[in-house]
C-alpha cells in the first residue's frame, strides 16, 4: 500500500535542510511515497527546492498565493514560468481568492488568480486552487478559465451541493485532516456523494492536523490516519481507496504510476 500527499508546506514545517529530508523520509516510513511540496513563496521557492532536490519522491508546485496579492514581485509571470521547467516541478499553485484574511481587495486578488489561470492555460499544466470564504468567485471564474489540464480544489471546505456544481468542470477535490473531526458535516457528505475518480487527499501540513494529532504540527506522515478515515466513511478497505487515490493523483498531476 502506498499513498499519494497531493499537498505539503514542507517548507514551513521545519526550516533545517536537513530536517526537511527527514520529514521526507518519515513519511515514506508510513507509506506515504510520493509528495507534493507546495510553494510558499517565490521569493523561498528555490531554497525550498534546492533542500528537497535529492528527495527524487518529492514533486513541486509553484505560484503566488493570494497572501502575496501585493507583493508578487517584479516579472513573477517570467519568474514561474522559469521555475516550471525546472525538474518534478509539475503544477501550478497554490493559487485563488482568500476572503478571510483580507490579503489586499478583492479586485486585486481575481485579476492575480485570473492571471495564473491564463498562465496554467499557456503552459498546460494543471492548478492547485485555494479558496476560503471566496467559494461563489472561485467557481464563477472557474467555470470560464479553468485551464486544459484542469486543477483540484485543495483542502475542500465547501458542501455537497457546491460540490455537485463543481463536477461540471475539469476539477479534483482533495481533502485533508479536517476531514477526520466529528463536526466537519459538510465534508462527510461531500465525500459520499462524490465519483471515487474525483477525489485526492493531502496533508496540508503543517496545517489541518488528523484528530488523533490534534495540537500537533501536521507533517505527511500521519495522512495515512485520513485515509483510514475516508474508508470507514465510504466503507472500503482502506488498501483498495488508497489505491484508488494514487490513481487518481498521478492521473490528475500527469505522473507514471
Amino acid at each position: 500500500m502506498q499513498y499519494f500527499d497531493t499537498h505539503a508546506h514542507i517548507g514551513l514545517i521545519v526550516d533545517d535542510p536537513i530536517e526537511r529530508l527527514i520529514v521526507v523520509k518519515e513519511a515514506r516510513q508510513r507509506s506515504v511515497t510520493r509528495i507534493v511540496s507546495i510553494c510558499n513563496s517565490l521569493h523561498d521557492f528555490v531554497s525550498v527546492y534546492e533542500d528537497l532536490k535529492s528527495a527524487e519522491n518529492v514533486y513541486h508546485a509553484v505560484g503566488v498565493s493570494p497572501s502575496e496579492v501585493k507583493n508578487p514581485g517584479k516579472d513573477w509571470p517570467l519568474i514561474i514560468e522559469k521555475y516550471l521547467k525546472m525538474p518534478r516541478v509539475i503544477a501550478l499553485g497554490e493559487i485563488g481568492l482568500d476572503y478571510h484574511h483580507k490579503f489586499g481587495d478583492k479586485k486585486s486578488q481575481i485579476e492575480l488568480f485570473l492571471a495564473q489561470l491564463d498562465l496554467a492555460k499557456k503552459l498546460n499544466v494543471p492548478v492547485i486552487v485555494h479558496n476560503r470564504e471566496s467559494g461563489d468567485d472561485v467557481l464563477e471564474i472557474l467555470r470560464d478559465h479553468t485551464p486544459p489540464k484542469g486543477g483540484v480544489l485543495h483542502c475542500y471546505s465547501e458542501n455537497a451541493e457546491y460540490a455537485k456544481k463543481a463536477l461540471d468542470l475539469n476539477l479534483y477535490f482533495s481533502f485533508a485532516g479536517n476531514l477526520t473531526y466529528r463536526n466537519a458535516k459538510n465534508l462527510h457528505e461531500t465525500v459520499k456523494v462524490l465519483p471515487l475518480d474525483r477525489i485526492l487527499i493531502e496533508s496540508d501540513s503543517p496545517f489541518m492536523v488528523p484528530a488523533e494529532h490534534r495540537g500537533k504540527r501536521n507533517k505527511p506522515k500521519y495522512m495515512p490516519l485520513t485515509v483510514s478515515f475516508m474508508a470507514d466513511m465510504l466503507r472500503m478497505e482502506e488498501e483498495e481507496l488508497a489505491a484508488r487515490l494514487w490513481e487518481n493523483s498521478n492521473r490528475f498531476f500527469g505522473l507514471p504510476e
